[in-house]
């Protein structure tokens, strides 16, 4: 039995092409504008000569008026704090650690950080404050 072919091209209906690449411009510019960083809400300390550094691929540790301390905008304990900093230390050992704590904090909270951070040793540590001239 012999099977007989039609010589049919395939159509591709291209009427609905239009909406489905406005589809996904949308989608994608709305994927583009998320910011996936998380902050802690303070009050930034400030100082008129601050030098800039890169912001990408650091590790934030905030401290709040309150004493809280968050990594990278989530609350954790210092139990947390030493093993995020030694995991960073033993993946990424030139990651640099960035201290970010409200003006109003007492120094207490800030020198709980500093000083687990002298008993990790860990060396590559800036303090995030504004820029008094903006």
């Amino acid at each position: 039995m012999k099977y007989k072919h039609k010589n049919k091209q395939a159509v591709i209906p291209t009427n609905a092409m239009s909406d489905v690449a406005f589809l996904l411009l949308i989608f994608i510019m709305l994927v583009a504008l998320i910011n996936y960083r998380k902050t802690v809400d303070i009050e930034y300390a400030e100082t008129p000569n601050a030098l800039k550094v890169s912001d990408k691929e650091n590790l934030e540790i905030w401290v709040n008026s309150g004493g809280a301390v968050f990594i990278d905008g989530n609350p954790a304990g210092f139990g947390t704090l030493e093993e995020t900093i030694n995991n960073v230390y033993l993946n990424r050992p030139d990651t640099r650690i960035h201290i970010i704590a409200d003006r109003n904090t007492a120094f207490e909270n800030v020198d709980s950080v500093i000083a687990l951070l002298q008993a990790v040793e860990y060396r590559t540590v800036s303090f995030v404050v504004k820029d008094e001239k903006k």
